[in-house]
């Protein structure tokens, strides 16, 4: 942990991961089907163990010391195994089957949670463990996809007055906006790959509990637009 940092980031990210968990369940619950929402609480139980065996990773340094490491550390043990898991889903039937009970108007709420991440990350950059452009001052301007979301969710998609064309633009538009913020992070935190921000690199994420964000809270939204442009193509 950055021990110089106020004790209330840390409560907000916490908060963030675990809100992101219930958006989660929310969502899983809100299926019609009886398949998907028996899905819910193993959903609870592996993703809670996932942040857990994350928390420890972090706060054992895990992903610190070694900044020549290539693949970076976290990569290879926070995000490549989420990827994994969410590409596995997309290749089996029953992950198919799940992915396509989920309700669209839920799955589009899941980025709600995007607004409080990128006001944490704002006061990260004024603590100066991550640089401005990895926020909304800077080339991140991720919180968009969470201010517009409660409109394309109620406006769009309950009451359904926009063509399902516009929504799946924007998913489209939002998952770019989220790879750019994720290359941003990726290509400012000290490694081999390090492009931008040396002057101020992204040292916050590979730390407990900030790296709750690249290892769930992120794959989270990813998988939520997947799932989400996966069902709009199905009805396009």
């Amino acid at each position: 942990m950055l021990e110089h940092l106020p004790v209330y980031l840390s409560v907000l990210f916490c908060l963030i991961a675990i809100a992101s968990l219930i958006l989660l369940q929310w969502t899983i619950l809100g299926s019609d089907s009886r398949f998907t929402k028996k899905k819910a609480g193993i959903t609870a139980i592996v993703l809670s163990a996932w942040l857990i065996i994350q928390a420890i990773l972090a706060l054992k340094n895990t992903y610190n010391p070694d900044t020549d490491a290539l693949p970076p550390k976290i990569i290879l043990f926070g995000i490549l195994p989420m990827i994994i898991a969410i590409v596995s889903l997309f290749v089996s039937v029953k992950g198919r089957t799940f992915m396509d009970s989920l309700p669209l108007e839920r799955l589009t709420y899941l980025n709600l949670i995007r607004i409080p991440v990128e006001i944490g990350l704002y006061l990260l950059c004024l603590n100066k463990v991550v640089p401005e452009i990895m926020t909304f001052e800077g080339r991140n301007f991720d919180i968009l996809a969470g201010i517009t979301a409660p409109f394309i969710a109620w406006y769009g998609i309950r009451r359904g007055k926009l063509n399902p064309k516009l929504i799946l633009l924007w998913n489209v538009i939002c998952l770019a906006l989220l790879i750019n913020i994720v290359f941003t992070a990726l290509l400012s935190a000290p490694s081999p790959l390090q492009k931008f921000a040396f002057d101020q690199p992204n040292i916050a994420l590979t730390n407990f509990p900030f790296v709750c964000l690249p290892t769930l809270i992120v794959p989270i939204v990813f998988f939520g637009h997947l799932v989400s442009i996966r069902q709009l193509l199905r009805k396009i």
